[in-house]
């Protein structure tokens, strides 16, 4: 996506108050930021494409996701990896929209490794 995200306030009359412009870097920033908490993941590891289709926006993701070790079960998964990635898609959607106001027709999740962490226990 090139160009900004604007919006116009509206007064109830129906008159132009202003507008708001989020920049696109803004943007894809947030959107790796919520990538990232849904997927539980550092930030820096997602790299996010927008692409406009008709108004709404397009997300493509392409990041690791993190899982537990072969053979060790962990109660807060959150079930199998296609039910987190779509739970995740689900997130990123509504998330995007009540931090930046733009409406996702779709978000595309790329997996691109599997990130191990063993869950530590205290003594």
């Amino acid at each position: 996506m090139t160009a900004a995200v604007t919006a116009d306030r509206v007064r109830p009359d129906g008159t132009v108050h202003g507008r708001t412009t989020i920049a696109s870097r803004a943007v894809r920033s947030v959107v790796s930021a919520v990538t990232a908490e849904a997927l539980e993941v550092r930030a820096s590891t997602v790299s996010v494409e927008l692409h406009d289709d008709d108004g709404r926006l397009v997300v493509v993701a392409r990041t690791a996701i993190r899982v537990s070790p072969l053979g060790v079960a962990s109660a807060d998964s959150g079930g199998t990896l296609l039910e987190r990635l779509s739970a995740a898609q689900t997130t990123i959607r509504e998330r995007v929209l009540r931090i930046t106001g733009s409406t996702i027709a779709r978000v595309d999740l790329r997996i691109t490794s599997a990130d191990l962490r063993e869950t530590r226990r205290v003594a």
